[in-house]
Order: C-alpha cells, then structure tokens, then sequence
C-alpha cells in the first residue's frame, strides 16, 4: 500500500510503498477513501523538517535539554546514536480520514466489516486504529465529507472549552481550515460569530461558512464596537503561528472574565496587562477532546462513562458527524483540491510553494474491495553469504539503536526477515539494516524457512506468547527481558522446551548486564572466594508516568518485572548462585505517589548463602548516575559505577579500571548468542538462571502486595 512519509533529518517528503498492518487487539483495520491533509499542523511539520540541526534544536529546547541531560548519564556515543535514530526515523503524516472497516481485533464491539467510519488514522492504504479514535459514519455523510471528522472535532473541543450560551459572541483569530470549522460549529451552537484572518478569500469564506462578520486585520475595538462595548465572550484561537500577536489581541477583544481559548500552535507569552485588568481565563485545548494522550482511553479502550465525562474525543467524533448529517455542518465549501494518493508530493508542494489559494486539501485512495491483503515486502537487499538467516520482531528504537546494529556487521548471519505492527517502521528499518524481507504479519517470519533465529524485541505482553511459538517452531529465541510477567506465562514457555527436548532451540533473555566487561571483571575477582558474598546494587531509575504501560501489571507487567530483573539477574551472575527467596518492600503511607513499586527494595538470598540487596529508585534525580554495584566478601570490596567505573580493593590495594563510555554487555550477550549457535554450545545463561531470575521478579511483586518473602522453588 501507499504512504505519505517525511524524513526528519532531510525534510525529504514522499509517497512509500509499505506492507499493510494487522489488526491489533482493541484497534479497527480500515481500508481508507479519503484523508484531509491538515494545512497548518502538517506544514509546520514540514518547514521543521526542513530546518538545519541548529533550526531544530532552537525550536525544540525542551529536546536539547534531554539530549544534555542522556549525554551525562549514558555517554556520547549512545546519545549520538539514539539522536540520529530519531532524525532517520520517518513521519507518517496525517490524522483525519474515513474509509471502510476491514476488520476488528479483540475486544472491539460497534463496528463491523464493511462499516464506513471516520478515524484519525494517517495517510495511508490501510490504517489500524483504536476504537476510541474511530466513529461510524451516518448514511446521509458523503465519506469525502466525513474525512473531515477529526479536524471537526478538534474545532469542536474549543468551542467547547469556550463555555458559550445561545445568543453570545465568539471571535475567531485565524481563518484556516480549523477556524472555518469552528465557525460553523459555533453558527450551529447558536452563538454570534465574528472571524478574522490576512487573507481576504479566508474571510469571504467563513461568512459562507456562517460568521455573522469576518474581514481581514479585525481589530479588538472593532470587536468592542461590533457587542456594544462589552467585547467578545470567548476567542477562539485558530491560526498557527510563532508570534505572541494572536494571544494579545485575544487579551484586549475578550470581555471581563470571557475566555481566550488557543486551539492552534501560537506564541503563549501572555500580556499581563490585558489579561489581569480583565481577569480573562486562557485555556490551551488539547486535540479532539478528553481521552487524547490518556493510554487507557486510547490504547487499552477502557472508556470515561457518559454521566462523568459527557464529550470524550470519541463522543466529539460522533457529534460532528451528526452535525454532518442534519446539514447544519457543510464541509463542501472548504474543499479545495482532490489528488489521488500517488501523486500526493504534488498536494503538499501547494504547501511548500504557496502559488495559489489551498484550503482542505483531500487524498483519494484506490478501492481496495475484492483484493489480498499485501503484508509483505521483498526489500533490495544485497545478498550476503551469511550462514545463520535472522529474523526479528520488533522494530522500536531499542531495536534499531542497540540490538541491529550489534548484529548488522556480523558476516556469520543472514539478515532474513523483519516483522513489525507498523508497516512504515518495518519498510524503514528493513531497509537502513539490509533485511531481504519486512513484513507486519508474524506468522510469516515464524513460517519462514531461511530463519533460523528470532530476536523478539516486542512490549511485554507480547514476549512470552512469541517465545513460545518460536520454540514450537523449532528457532532459536533471544528475547528483550522480562521473559515473561506471570508465573503461568513462565510455565508456558517451560512446557514448550519440554516438549521441544529432542530438537530443544536455544533461549536466551536479553540479561545484558552479566555480559559487561565491569561484571566480569568483578566475577574474576571473586573467583577464588568460597564464602557467601554479600551484593548491593541501586538502580536510580528515574520517575515515569503512572498510566505509562510499563507502569501497568497487565501490558508491561510493571518496573520490578520490566527492569529490576536486570539487578537480580546481574546479582545472581556475581554470586554463582541462584536466588532462592525474595522478600520486597516499597515507600508507603498517605503522602506516596500513585505508584509505589518503583521505590522498593527487594533483598534475595540464594542458593550458596549469599546475600544481595536491589534497591530499585524512581524518588531521584536523572542527573546522578543511573546505577552502582558494591560487593563484599573473602576481604575484598568490588564496585560498579554506571559501567564506566571499577574499583576492586583486597589486601589494602585498589586496582581501578575506568571506560570513556557505559558498556552494559549487550554487543557482548548478542556476540555469545550467536556463536553459541554457530557452535552448536550451550546457551549463554542456563534454563534454570533464567527461570529463577523470572520468578524472583514476579514473586517480588507479589511479597510487596502481600508483606511476607516468598521461597522460589
């Protein structure tokens, strides 16, 4: 299928072909008609694109100060790497289309095949959306007029944050495409409507679109003089642009205690003045409504109930789409040019070029009824002698930073194919790592005979599922910790080897850490040590949100299972020994944040007497270093800082060993997963170290819900 995509770095924008997506549990597969290309959002996209670094940078500071701040705590290099993923990293453009239901994933209910519906999916063939981000089109709404849904809705949401009652006048600063909707939406609501906007055809517009007054270059004692002294109830914000002006004439049209709402992307420097004498409130609206950027409403589909939140983005779908239907909407007027999906360059260089009038511009999309689905794309991939054929799930930035490139370089494998749910990522990255094949159907790499391996790179919940279905097919597995998040995921994947004992695959889990040179430095050290280490090691990990989905059991299985394995599994390598018992406590009491597991410490005791302590820290500051590693035991003292760092003291001597930047291990763990197949060897960390690195992790959640250690059998 077709995509309209723009290179970050380049500003380069075209149209892909790219494999069609799968549908996803909780999301809508959709076989698009018609898009609208969102002038203002999507041309400031572009002229950013098109900026130097420097441009970039100065638009961005909050990005800069990230970047600084990852430079400190991970080094150069890996910053330098992340930061020129991001650039080559390509931007699917768009979020307001309509097409046809091709299928629903699990858990969707209201929509069926066939359905005609609109959604905020981006500029492509097929699109699979979130149910919440999708809604049906009534009969009597032409689908090129029902593309324009989002971009009504998102007008909607700042009439609705206006607050205005019948009869009451509304301005409106910017004519675009979000502003004409606004007016007719505020027309529709009963409200008198006075617009303003530089270009004269804009405003000329918006009197057929329903404004009661609209010229360009209105000024706020003209505003005042148009209500009679009292000035204008609410304004309403809808041009995109840089400059402070809008949001000061706002200031100065609005009346006492009225309401200045910025719907579009403009300069937020506030005139106290203005403001303060009136007491004027200034609210920034935020996309189509309640429920945008919220992962449970969006991506897990649990839904705000009507009688708490009335008009949640979905519901605003709903409502212009029945402003739609009983004509008190017309979008007709605002269409301005139609080109068909392959020749959408020629659409945006109306954009770039600006030689003549444009407004709502629409991409058309082939039908696509009676066709195979195309989940598959044989990439120009230059042939390789490489014995051992790859394939790989997952092509997020974890992938494309540090396990591809560990791996691309490695004249043994056969870069074979790639599987991503997104067909744009997997095309892109496909391409930049030489991958014959890129796919977003699963069960062909699993089917593949040139694969011999699969890296699973996947979101957690996903791991355990795959793993499984990797053994049964007879692969070798690396897979991104956590392996699994549930004992019953862990027994599914321990009766899988079972049953595969002839013909057993090898696995291994993504424990980077043991692989470091620093943990082998220390584990040498203590080679010659018979008695129980004891082992500290502090994870200053850094605040997250708490509806991210690491943060959530179900999807992520949270921070302890996500991310304190790597602590209890590099203890467990430091000890020679397995953990056999876990007891974990956590901050507490009616001053604690929402989520409390992230600041705990577990302490383990294993198999040979040791004892380890983790304490896994999210109450600090991403500035101090992220981790450190302290052992004691046989009169020697080893420590661990950020893997830069060693220090090892016995008989009253230090030896320190310093690395310009981290090595965590894991160019090292891929190294001994792949010659571990090559030679046919053992796996690079035994069944039984990774099962009881598993458990401690799940059973350290549950002795923190419970109060009471549990033993690991």
């Amino acid at each position: 299928m077709e995509q309209v995509v723009q290179n970050i770095r380049t500003g380069k924008l075209g149209v892909i072909t790219v494999p069609e997506p799968v549908v996803q549990p909780g999301q809508i597969l959709i076989a698009n008609t018609c898009s609208v290309i969102s002038a203002g959002t999507e041309k400031m996209a572009i002229d950013l694109a098109a900026m130097s670094l420097v441009g970039k940078a100065r638009q961005r500071p909050d990005q800069v100060r990230r970047v600084l701040e990852k430079m400190r705590s991970e080094g150069f290099l890996h910053t330098l790497a992340t930061v020129r993923d991001k650039l080559d990293e390509p931007l699917g453009l768009g979020y307001s289309s309509a097409g046809v239901v091709l299928a629903c994933g699990a858990g969707v209910q209201g929509f069926r095949p066939s359905d005609r519906v609109a959604s905020n999916g981006p500029h492509a063939g097929v699109v699979s959306v979130p149910k919440h981000l999708c809604a049906p089109i009534p009969s009597e709404v032409p689908i090129d007029h029902a593309a324009f849904t989002v971009l009504g809705a998102v007008a909607l949401q700042g009439v609705r944050l206006a607050k205005l009652d019948l009869g009451e006048t509304a301005f409106v600063i910017g004519l675009g495409l979000i502003g004409q909707l606004t007016v007719s939406v505020l027309k529709a609501g009963g409200c008198r409507v006075i617009g303003t906007d530089p270009i004269e055809a804009r405003c000329d517009l918006a009197l057929r679109m329903g404004a009661d007054q609209a010229r360009p270059l209105v000024s706020a004692r003209e505003v005042e003089e148009a209500t009679g002294g009292l000035g204008a109830d609410a304004v309403l914000i809808t041009a995109s642009s840089r400059s402070n002006d809008p949001v000061a004439k706002a200031g100065e049209a609005v009346r006492k205690k009225g309401r200045v709402i910025a719907v579009g992307d403009v300069g937020l420097h506030l005139p106290r003045r203005s403001y303060y004498s009136k007491e004027a409130e200034i609210v920034v609206s935020c996309s189509y409504g309640p429920g945008r950027y919220d992962a449970d409403y969006e991506e897990r589909g649990h839904d705000y109930p009507a009688a708490h939140v009335r008009w949640t983005e979905q519901r605003n779908l709903g409502a212009i789409l029945d402003l739609m239907a009983t004509g008190r909407l017309d979008v007709s007027p605002l269409i301005s040019h139609r080109f068909p999906i392959e020749k959408a360059d020629a659409a945006y260089r109306l954009l770039e070029k600006e030689e003549e009038p444009y407004l709502g511009i629409v991409l058309e999309y082939p039908d696509r009824s009676g066709t195979t689905p195309s989940r598959s794309l044989e990439l120009k991939a230059a042939p390789s002698s490489g014995t051992i054929g790859i394939g790989c799930i997952g092509a997020g930035r974890f992938a494309r930073t540090t396990i591809l490139p560990a791996i691309q370089d490695r004249h043994v494998l056969r870069l074979q194919t790639l599987c991503s749910a997104r067909g744009l990522s997997a095309t892109a990255v496909g391409e930049k790592f030489g991958f014959e094949r890129v796919t977003t159907d699963e069960d062909v790499l699993f089917a593949d005979e040139g694969v011999d391996a699969v890296f699973i790179l996947t979101p957690h919940r996903e791991h355990a599922r795959q793993v499984c279905k990797g053994i049964r097919a007879g692969l070798h597995v690396f897979v991104e910790k956590p392996l699994a998040r549930t004992i019953d995921e862990l027994r599914q994947i321990e009766e899988a080897l079972t049953e595969a004992s002839e013909r057993r695959p090898m696995l291994t889990v993504g424990f980077n850490r043991r692989f470091s040179p620093a943990a082998r430095l220390v584990r040498e050290a203590f080679a010659d040590i018979s008695s129980p280490l004891t082992i500290s090691i502090r994870f200053n990990a850094g605040r997250i949100p708490p509806d991210h989905e690491v943060q959530d059991e179900e999807t992520g299985g949270g921070r302890i299972i996500g991310e304190a394995c790597h602590a209890i599994d590099l203890a467990t390598y430091l000890a020679g020994s397995p953990p056999v018992r876990v007891f974990a406590e956590s901050v507490g009491g009616p001053r604690a944040p929402v989520v409390t597991d992230d600041q705990c410490f577990i302490t383990l005791r294993h198999a040979d007497g040791s004892v380890s302590s983790v304490a896994y820290l999210a109450g600090g500051d991403r500035a101090f270093p992220k981790e450190r590693v302290e052992v004691f035991g046989g009169g020697k003292v080893a420590v661990i800082d950020d893997f830069r760092d060693v220090l090892i003291s016995s008989e009253g001597k230090k030896k320190r060993t310093r690395s310009l930047n981290q090595k965590k291990g894991h160019r090292e763990e891929l190294e001994a997963f792949i010659d571990a197949i090559a030679r046919g060897g053992d796996a690079p960390i035994s069944w039984d170290e990774m099962r009881a690195v598993s458990l401690a992790s799940i059973l350290a959640v549950r002795s923190l819900r419970e109060g009471t250690p549990f033993d690991i059998a």
